[in-house]
């Protein structure tokens, strides 16, 4: 506790209904957080060439982009128009020099009860955009989200699952960790161990927030680091041990938050992330 391991970074969602792209690298910068995840909304009102340029005039790293995936549905015209997504992700990335791209890779078609079905659209999906993804080398970071988001938004729902598609996959994949996805699962210490065995750099961002008791909303109420139940520093210690070196990343959607001074949020990170994490 109290020791930083990891340079803070700030995920753009932490602070998304309160500033655009280029508000936020000024206000992330006006208070030395020079590492931010940017959307690919975002990104798109500021234009990659402006954006590029802000990036660089304020010293900052940029350790994802969010988001690519969303790979199944319901007829090969709708797969494909995904995968053209991702490709176009994939060149984003590039343009603003981030560090991966994080993918959420999509729940069940519109109509679909096939969970297996989707899982297989998810790897057949990142197998395509793969060797783009290699050649621009942009990591595609899988990143795991809770059961609950398995319909909907992600039906890759452990990290055990996401090493199993870097094992099938190769070269170029990895994983995002994210502690409010994952910090139930009872294998996670194990898996965060898999994949810093595993040959070439696969664990690619640590996202970090807080669950808190109780929820309010399952997507809109993420806790501050330290307001809630995660144990971020056992979390933090497992990824160390795997050999990680990358940013701790605050990713925060909460209503609540999105109603606050945005400085203010950014000096709340900031403290908990030297206290807390």
């Amino acid at each position: 506790m109290g020791e930083i391991r990891y340079p803070l970074s700030i995920n753009q969602a932490t602070t998304r209904e309160q500033w655009s792209l280029p508000e936020a690298i000024e206000g992330y910068a006006r208070q030395d957080v020079r590492g931010i995840a940017i959307w690919r909304d975002k990104l798109a009102e500021c234009g990659v060439e402006k954006a590029r340029k802000r990036l660089a005039d304020h010293g900052m790293t940029v350790t994802g982009l969010c988001r690519g995936g969303m790979f199944p549905a319901a007829d090969a015209a709708g797969r494909q128009a995904a995968i053209d997504d991702n490709r176009r992700a994939i060149e984003e990335a590039v343009g603003v020099g981030a560090s991966c791209l994080v993918l959420v890779c999509g729940g069940l078609p519109e109509g679909s009860k096939d969970l297996a079905g989707a899982r297989e659209m998810v790897q057949d999906g990142i197998a395509a955009i793969l060797p783009e993804a290699r050649a621009a080398g942009i990591p595609l970071a899988i990143e795991a989200l809770h059961p609950m988001y398995a319909a909907d938004r992600n039906c890759i729902n452990t990290i055990g699952q996401a090493n199993d598609l870097c094992d099938t996959l190769g070269e170029g994949v990895g994983i995002a960790v994210d502690v409010y996805h994952l910090w139930w699962d009872p294998d996670l210490e194990g898996e965060i161990g898999r994949a810093g065995r595993a040959p070439g750099t696969r664990l690619l961002a640590f996202h970090i927030c807080d669950w808190l008791v109780p929820t309010k909303d399952l997507l809109l109420d993420r806790g501050m680091m330290g307001d809630g139940v995660i144990d971020i520093p056992a979390i933090r210690g497992w990824m160390e041990r795997a050999g990680y070196e990358g940013s701790a990343e605050v990713e925060i959607f909460s209503t609540r938050w999105w109603a606050a001074d945005p400085d203010d949020v950014v000096a709340a990170c900031i403290a908990r992330h030297r206290t807390v994490c």
